[in-house]
């Protein structure tokens, strides 16, 4: 998908600038999404069977506001910064899902649809004030608040949906199916069809979310269950790994753009 926005480019308000706070939209970096999505849900279901679901909670909340803390403390894009909001996020976006079934009783049919309309709610506030929903002109904190509240909307929304498509028949294999078959709709759409750029940025990262998630927990969970029985912990184990040598691997690049850029 390219990076070019289509909604709005007009310049900013005269308020205090900073270098856009996302990343550049890559093939790397819907790879990396997708790695988070399905560390946070293993990560959020193994943190609530050893810490218990009040403990595991209290901790993915506290340490998803540390990393966004953080985060809006830096005045441009920092890739180990960036990464580690986004694995917070998921984190706790899955716990979010999570209370809400196991917790409060709410079925996925009725916490998905409500996290949509939480979504769409945060869409149109951040439009109505910004006049465009592009990540590529997130330089402003106002712009920034709305952005990580999408963020957190999208992988609350994403978990319902996985979990619901799981427990409606298609299981979690078949799911994996359904979800990497659906994210390639608004990229069609996009270079077929002439879908906006930004619409068919957001409607793939909520998909991402239900993808990564599908699949980390088809390979976690038991054979009993739909899955391929490898643990919690090494599928875990196994995606954080991958997703360190990713932002390593970005955290060099983006250092060695910098220094040609000064040179």
């Amino acid at each position: 998908m390219t990076a070019e926005h289509v909604l709005d480019d007009r310049p900013l308000a005269p308020v205090r600038r900073m270098a856009n706070k996302v990343p550049e939209v890559t093939v790397t970096f819907w790879i990396v999404k997708v790695l988070t999505t399905g560390m946070g849900e293993t990560a959020s279901d193994l943190l609530a069977h050893l810490l218990g679901p009040v403990p595991a909670v209290a901790l993915g909340g506290l340490a998803l506001v540390v990393s966004l803390a953080v985060q809006f403390t830096l005045r441009r894009y920092t890739a180990w910064a960036y990464w580690t909001a986004v694995v917070m996020v998921s984190v706790f976006g899955t716990m979010a899902a999570d209370v809400l079934h196991v917790g409060l009783g709410v079925p996925y049919a009725v916490s998905t649809p409500a996290f949509l309309t939480v979504l769409i709610a945060v869409f149109a506030l951040w439009y109505a004030s910004e006049r465009t929903l592009s990540v590529h002109t997130v330089r402003t904190r106002r712009r920034e608040a709305f952005y990580w509240a999408a963020v957190l909307a999208t992988f609350a929304l994403g978990t319902a949906a996985g979990d619901l498509t799981a427990t409606v028949g298609f299981g979690y294999a078949g799911s994996v199916v359904l979800f990497a078959a659906a994210i390639c709709v608004p990229a069609l759409a996009h270079r077929f069809c002439a879908l906006n750029a930004v619409a068919a940025f957001w409607t793939a990262y909520v998909i991402t979310r239900p993808l990564g998630a599908s699949l980390a927990d088809w390979m976690a969970l038991s054979h009993t269950r739909g899955g391929l029985g490898l643990g919690l912990s090494p599928v875990t184990l196994a995606w954080t790994a991958a997703i360190v040598g990713c932002v390593s691997w970005l955290t060099l690049s983006q250092r060695g753009s910098r220094a040609r850029s000064a040179a």
